[in-house]
């Protein structure tokens, strides 16, 4: 009779503290998404147009970063492209550029802002630095595996003064590609 009387006792005691103790595991790590100190690789399929939409390419990007922290990640990311001149010859380039991404929020869905700085080189194009602000979203399809969409605005530039003028002579690059963190 007496272990009846501490049955509700206990029930509420219970139910008191298991959302406190789920917060506490849940506390620094998450079900999905990277830790600090993961690595993670995306391939992704590209495409850019000049501002005016009258020039166009397509290609393929590999992205190999690090996790600083949960939030932010730096890495290094190397394209291919096929570019279709409007008046001109069809062309191969590629680049090569280092980036960091600040990632928000905690859920299946993490938008980021960034920015890359690199190098533009192949046919058709004079081998120049191409700097870019870039914002976008992953989405988890599984803990460690997103889809991933991305615009950056690039601009090509010689010099620092080259840098500031060429600004607005940017181009729009757009990523949609998929990933995982490791």
């Amino acid at each position: 009779m007496k272990m009846l009387k501490k049955a509700p006792l206990a029930i509420v005691a219970g139910a008191t503290l298991l959302p406190a103790m789920a917060m506490a595991n849940m506390h620094g790590q998450h079900s999905i998404g990277p830790n600090e100190g993961d690595r993670e690789f995306s391939l992704s399929g590209t495409g850019k147009s000049s501002k005016d939409f009258d020039n166009g390419s397509a290609g393929v990007i590999g992205d190999y970063g690090w996790y600083l922290t949960d939030k932010t990640l730096v890495g290094v990311r190397q394209s291919v492209n096929y570019a279709s001149v409007e008046n001109g010859d069809d062309v191969w380039n590629g680049s090569t550029s280092v980036f960091a991404d600040y990632h928000f929020g905690q859920g299946a869905a993490r938008p980021f802002v960034g920015a890359s700085l690199g190098g533009i080189y192949g046919d058709g194009v004079e081998d120049t630095g191409i700097a870019g602000l870039e914002a976008g979203v992953k989405y988890y399809v599984l803990p460690t595996t997103f889809v991933q969409a991305r615009a950056e605005y690039q601009f090509l530039f010689d010099d620092g003064d080259s840098a500031e003028n060429n600004f607005d002579d940017g181009a729009w690059a757009y990523t949609i590609g998929m990933g995982l963190n490791f």
